[in-house]
């Protein structure tokens, strides 16, 4: 697969291996036109994270915005998940470049943006999660992405190079403030926030949903223009939930929550 950013001259990337490795399977799945399938982390501690792994998960997404999760435990996670060889993104409300700089070395394989209104959201996110000259994330090699330090700097940096981590734009309200095609440029996935879209556009749920499949498909045009792969939530996996919210052909799809899938086995188990 091509390198998505310049190896540093006089240096040799190292074989793909841990949290490279997996940023680039990903990748190459999305570009490959293969649909990727996870869930939203709500819960804490390793099971959810052993058993999203045996479920054989694609990803997963630890969610910081909406959970009670905080970084210590998301940080956890995130190297639970790197020991198992379960490629996890966490969701963030906001760009804090301190944060998504410790997150990505815990082990994130991406950032996924919530909200995103303007191109420079994504640019921000951009520069905390590269290094100089492609951005600003402060440099250490004091965690395990860079092997603690043990192949040296030059090969860790072009590791990063080779496969930087996965942005994903997570687009949710009726407009933006930049085009989508020019707030997409730069991003791995736009992502339909498909519950917040509806809530923006004003639909209840058994409202008409052809607002919601317009705007859907504008961000699958976008995301199109703009290299990127289409992403989306829905409650659950069936060929009439993704036809209803437009993602039918979605590269990257998260499906509900550890907590939702929780829930529905209880119910399904008292019922």
């Amino acid at each position: 697969m091509p390198a998505t950013g310049s190896v540093p001259s006089g240096t040799d990337a190292p074989p793909p291996g841990g949290v490279h490795r997996s940023r680039r399977r990903l990748r190459a799945a999305l570009r490959g036109g293969g649909r990727l399938v996870g869930t939203f982390l709500k819960l804490p501690g390793p099971d959810v994270v052993a058993l999203a792994t045996q479920a054989g998960l694609d990803f997963v997404v630890v969610d910081l915005e909406h959970s009670a999760l905080d970084e210590r435990t998301a940080a956890d996670q995130l190297r639970f998940a790197a020991a198992l060889g379960l490629p996890a993104l966490v969701r963030v409300p906001a760009v804090d470049p301190g944060q998504v700089n410790r997150l990505l070395e815990a082990g994130a394989v991406g950032i996924q943006l919530s909200t995103v209104r303007s191109r420079a959201e994504v640019g921000a996110l951009r520069a905390a999660s590269r290094y100089a000259p492609h951005g600003r994330r402060s440099i250490s090699l004091a965690h395990p992405a860079a092997g603690y330090g043990l192949g040296g700097l030059d090969r860790y940096l072009a590791a990063e190079a080779a496969d930087p981590p996965l942005l994903v734009a997570q687009i949710e309200t009726a407009t933006t403030d930049d085009s989508l095609p020019d707030l997409l440029a730069g991003a791995d996935v736009g992502f339909v926030g498909t519950t917040d879209l509806a809530v923006s556009l004003g639909l209840a749920g058994t409202d008409d949903p052809t607002p919601l499949l317009r705007r859907t498909g504008d961000v699958a045009e976008a995301a199109r223009g703009a290299g990127a792969a289409l992403g989306g939530w829905v409650a659950d996996r069936t060929a009439e939930a993704l036809a209803r919210h437009g993602l039918t052909d979605a590269g990257y799809l998260v499906v509900g929550s550890d907590l939702q899938l929780l829930g529905a086995g209880l119910r399904r188990l008292a019922g």
